[in-house]
């Protein structure tokens, strides 16, 4: 029997899955435990802005009545900006005070990271530009509710009236990284090498600023490719 799927906008209900699902695929799809064990602030940072302070944004993937997945977005990254320096001094202590008294090594590492090189392996950031962050759990990554999902969250981003908007999507290929994007008719502004996970994998991992024109259509597929299949 075919599971029933239902994309809809964020509810305030959804929180703690949103959370959870964060950090179970924080770690290249992969639960982010062995990398940083500390699964409040890594969904503080990653997540609370547009579950608090702009939900109306995001949109929710279900499936069989199971939140499955997200697309967390903006429309005003002043407004973030102003709220991550507010935010900042009270996690930075927090962060601080767990490194020198209660972090195993693994996060030790990935703290001194994010303060030394986590900052300089950032790709082009748009600015003034609406933007995006996706993440499902790996029994709902296909094609099909993927597309489904972030052509629900463009549709919204339209008819708000917006024009562009990007992403910052991680990858571990870049030739079949950007080919991937321009399929999908994003394109791509910038790659660089992330180096947070060179003990954990062997290939290299990137992380890539793409940007889509919603001028020219806000279908997942771009225009050429939807000419190509007659869709």
């Amino acid at each position: 029997m075919e599971t029933e799927m239902i994309i809809r906008p964020y509810q305030a209900g959804d929180r703690e899955a949103v959370r959870r699902i964060c950090c179970d695929t924080g770690f290249l799809g992969k639960p982010i435990d062995p990398v940083f064990q500390d699964r409040e602030l890594f969904a503080d940072f990653l997540t609370a802005y547009y579950t608090d302070v702009e939900p109306e944004t995001s949109v929710i993937l279900e499936c069989g009545g199971e939140i499955k997945g997200y697309v967390l977005g903006s429309r005003y990254p002043q407004k973030q900006s102003a709220y991550n320096r507010r935010q900042m001094p009270g996690r930075m202590a927090g962060l601080i005070r767990r490194f020198l008294f209660s972090y195993n090594a693994a996060s030790r590492r990935y703290v001194f990271w994010l303060v030394t090189r986590g900052w300089r392996e950032v790709p082009f950031t748009p600015k003034g530009m609406a933007h995006f962050h996706i993440n499902l759990v790996p029994e709902a990554r296909n094609v099909a509710q993927t597309r489904s999902l972030i052509d629900f969250f463009l549709d919204g981003l339209t008819r708000a009236g917006e024009k562009a908007v990007y992403g910052q999507m991680v990858t571990f290929e870049k030739r079949r990284g950007e080919r991937m994007f321009a399929r999908y008719g994003f394109v791509v502004r910038d790659i660089v090498e992330v180096t947070k996970y060179r003990r954990f994998v062997d290939t290299p991992v990137f992380l890539f600023t793409v940007v889509k024109d919603l001028a020219s259509g806000a279908s997942l597929y771009s225009n050429d490719l939807r000419a190509q299949i007659g869709d």
